[in-house]
């Protein structure tokens, strides 16, 4: 919503410490909303675009052009605690998009371990972010949305005016 006003930066409460931490104030390992905010800066783009979700109340929807790629990302929440959605994009192309599907551990909010595309996020054997892998999905396909998740779908096949 920021960037829609044309924000030209944002600043978290803190990198350590408090509840809104990105890292783990004793360990300084990440905590699961930094995964979130490392995908957001690699594939959301400054353009923001307008988006909407016609169901469920509980989907909420962003579009940004794709940053440093054709085409654009949207970035989706699902907020309901039971249901998997289903959700269809309008005016994709016929290829494959890269989705990034990040969920709690066994459906836990409060877990310390954050799940992509059903991988454990964990650091490597020096300490590193793990590499973040899409799965690659035929475009003509529903993005799904499991409970509390989510979904950055990368569709470089998109074409919007504005990213041009």
């Amino acid at each position: 919503m920021s960037a829609s006003y044309d924000t030209k930066s944002y600043c978290r409460q803190s990198l350590i410490g408090g509840n809104y931490g990105l890292l783990n104030r004793d360990t300084f390992t990440p905590n699961p909303d930094y995964y979130s905010a490392l995908l957001w800066h690699r594939l959301m783009g400054p353009k923001v675009l307008s988006a909407n979700f016609i169901g469920t109340k509980k989907i909420r929807v962003y579009s940004h052009c794709a940053k440093h790629s054709e085409g654009i990302t949207l970035l989706l929440l699902n907020l309901d605690q039971h249901k998997r959605t289903h959700v269809t994009v309008k005016g994709g192309g016929s290829k494959q998009r890269e989705e990034y599907h990040l969920t709690a551990k066994d459906g836990n909010l409060h877990s310390q371990e954050v799940l992509l595309n059903g991988i454990a996020l964990n650091l490597n054997s020096k300490g590193g972010i793990p590499a973040l892998k899409p799965n690659r999905v035929d475009e003509s396909h529903p993005i799904e949305l499991a409970p509390l998740s989510i979904v950055f779908a990368h569709l470089p096949n998109f074409h919007a005016p504005a990213c041009v």
